[in-house]
């Protein structure tokens, strides 16, 4: 018995480990290579793994307790890789998870994104495919100078992916360009600002997508680009700007998410631990997971 067993403390790491037959998997993948912001996003999934024993599996405001086991599938090798160089390694391993209910993929930069994508669509095609992302930018730069954090939305659409199956939450003023909304609004993209998010509640936004998505597509990929949420409650992002989605908002539309029998994988980017303001980030990311598990076994 361990100590924390004897005080009656049972945590979500001890929810992961070893566990072949487990609905759910996590697997690390800390890309930094290529961002157009420097930082250590590689550093992600070990912070993130740390920090889990700090959570208790019971909910005190629902009373649920959380009991899914998880499968811990490691970490790919691709903190040195270019976006390019890590396509194949980062999809194989999600598709390695494909017969699990629900794969979560923490970075890393965003540039993971898309090979995550890809890993769904391997079966039936990127047709089958629909992305939402909760982010504070389009990520619709271009890709003519090579494949960045900065492009995996306009990398997709290159690749085939219908705007029309695309929907992006949180974007934030004056942090894009009239160019890239232009090429959203082209796309077919569906656009949902912060002040929409603030306006119509965050939850409620992400409910109205994931319903407009299920429409068209099989299976659902979701980004939570992290620096949607305010810098103030966020400062772990070179990215996150004043006046982003507040994290209360972020936990909640996460359960939405999570709940979501279409959601077939989800990650987590932009999370750069050299950034941390004490541990306000890694405590942040901790719980975002807990909200997650807490809408899968809703499901």
């Amino acid at each position: 018995m361990t100590d924390s067993d004897a005080l009656g403390w049972r945590s979500i790491a001890d929810l992961l480990g070893n566990h072949p037959d487990a609905p759910v998997a996590l697997i690390g993948a800390g890309l930094n290579e290529r961002s157009l912001t420097p930082g250590r996003c590689d550093l992600g999934p070990r912070a993130f793994r740390a920090v889990l024993p700090r959570f208790s599996t019971y909910d005190v405001e629902t009373g649920a307790e959380l009991s899914t086991p998880i499968h811990d599938a490691g970490d790919v090798a691709v903190k040195a890789l270019s976006p390019a160089d890590a396509f194949e390694p980062v999809r194989d391993a999600v598709r390695a998870q494909a017969s699990r209910a629900l794969t979560v993929l923490i970075g890393g930069n965003n540039a993971i994104t898309r090979p995550g994508v890809h890993a769904l669509g391997l079966a039936k095609g990127l047709s089958t495919v629909g992305l939402l992302t909760l982010d504070a930018h389009f990520d619709l730069r271009d890709t003519d100078q090579g494949l960045t954090n900065g492009n995996p939305v306009q990398a997709l659409l290159e690749d085939g992916l219908d705007g029309r199956r695309i929907s992006q939450i949180g974007l934030a003023p004056f942090a894009n360009t009239r160019r890239a909304h232009d090429k959203a609004k082209a796309a077919g993209i569906s656009v949902r600002t912060a002040r929409d998010c603030r306006e119509q509640g965050l939850a409620a936004v992400v409910a109205e997508e994931l319903a407009r998505l299920s429409a068209l597509c099989e299976v659902i990929y979701v980004d939570f680009d992290i620096d949607v949420i305010d810098r103030s409650q966020w400062p772990a992002s070179p990215g996150a700007r004043p006046g982003g989605v507040s994290v209360h908002d972020f936990f909640e539309a996460t359960r939405v998410i999570g709940a979501h029998p279409k959601v077939k994988a989800v990650d987590l980017t932009e999370y750069d631990p050299s950034l941390e303001l004490g541990d306000l980030a890694s405590l942040t990311a901790g719980r975002w997971f807990c909200e997650l598990l807490v809408g899968f076994e809703a499901r």
